[in-house]
């Protein structure tokens, strides 16, 4: 072998070997950091929201599929509701009555203030012609008590109003709450996500709080990973921070942090080196803004591995600005889809 031919090899093995130091410091997950910076692993996760029944009863229809995309206000089940429907309805002739006794007792009072009137018609004539001297007194006194009666009659026929009327606010309530358990056996989408799993079937039947569905809810999409005790309290809530995941290591996805654990803990399962599993960390949470979620509502998947990257404040207050590999040229929204890997554990349904 020539010396030229031993000078090229020499130089193409130094060559190779900057331009993997040069990839381990700003692309890999794997390394030191740079020189301000901290980095975890993690994953992208958002909220399980556990749809269920308010009441018990059969599931008439489910309106959704594992993996589909829902908005907000969605219909995603509906129980049966011919029982409800029935009692509805029965509450509605109890209002009708209730109506209708309010009418009577009304009459009733019509009544009794007429009788009450000729009672004291009667009383003023007969003490007219006690002073004449043409009735005894005993005839007198027993006007006075018919006046007394009818008044007594009348204010019993008032109170009866009052409590017919109130027999018709009872029934209303009655019927109300039949209504909103007829609207609460319509589920509905919270916010907008996308089905993890169903649940149950059409036909059966669930108690009070059966679950029907799972969603993962994209309103709060987030990593969460840990850092040694040394780098945590370097981490404000607020800061910027940026998240590189696998399947999309040329893209820097803008997130937020927006918790640090205010206590620390030992050998988390995301930490994977023996010298940080033995230190405490702290668990830190970035989350991406949810304008940008929205802007790729149908692309985002959960369970994404990657790395998430946080600057740490100096001892002066400054922070380093972001390496080129984490500074694309513009990144309104969040890239291309993200993959398609479940939220948790292995992704078969539990």
């Amino acid at each position: 072998m020539s010396r030229r031919v031993s000078i090229l090899l020499v130089l193409a093995v130094l060559a190779a070997f900057l331009g993997y130091a040069l990839w381990k410091v700003f692309l890999a997950p794997s390394g030191l950091p740079p020189e301000g910076f901290a980095r975890g692993n993690g994953r992208i996760e958002a909220d399980l929201v556990d749809i269920s029944t308010r009441l018990s009863g059969r599931i008439a229809e489910i309106a959704v599929q594992e993996g589909e995309l829902v908005a907000q206000g969605d219909v995603l089940a509906v129980m049966d509701t011919t029982e409800l429907e029935a009692q509805k309805m029965r509450a509605q002739a109890g209002v009708a009555s209730a109506e209708a006794a309010v009418a009577v007792a009304k009459a009733g009072v019509t009544k009794a203030e007429a009788n009450l009137a000729l009672a004291n018609s009667e009383l003023t004539r007969a003490e007219t012609l006690s002073e004449r001297g043409v009735i005894s007194r005993e005839n007198l006194d027993i006007r006075r008590t018919e006046a007394q009666v009818a008044e007594a009659g009348l204010i019993a026929a008032q109170a009866e109003v009052r409590v017919r009327e109130r027999a018709i606010d009872a029934e209303i309530a009655n019927q109300r709450e039949i209504e909103a358990r007829i609207a609460d056996s319509t589920l509905y989408a919270p916010q907008a996500g996308r089905i993890l799993y169903r649940l149950t079937q059409p036909g059966e039947v669930l108690g009070n709080g059966g679950k029907v569905l799972t969603l993962v809810s994209l309103g709060n999409v987030y990593m969460e990973f840990f850092l040694p005790a040394t780098q945590a309290p370097r981490v404000r809530l607020g800061d910027e921070a940026r998240i590189v995941v696998d399947v999309r290591p040329d893209a820097a996805i803008p997130a937020i942090v927006s918790f640090v654990a205010p206590q620390a803990q030992f050998t988390p399962k995301q930490v994977e080196t023996i010298a940080e599993r033995e230190s405490l960390m702290f668990r830190i949470r970035v989350r991406i803004p949810t304008h940008m979620v929205e802007a790729r509502l149908a692309q985002i998947k959960t369970g994404v591995r990657g790395v998430a990257w946080v600057r740490l404040v100096g001892s002066d207050g400054s922070m380093p600005d972001w390496p080129q590999g984490l500074t694309p040229p513009v990144v309104k929204n969040l890239p291309a889809p993200l993959g398609n890997e479940p939220p948790a554990g292995d992704g078969s349904r539990k």
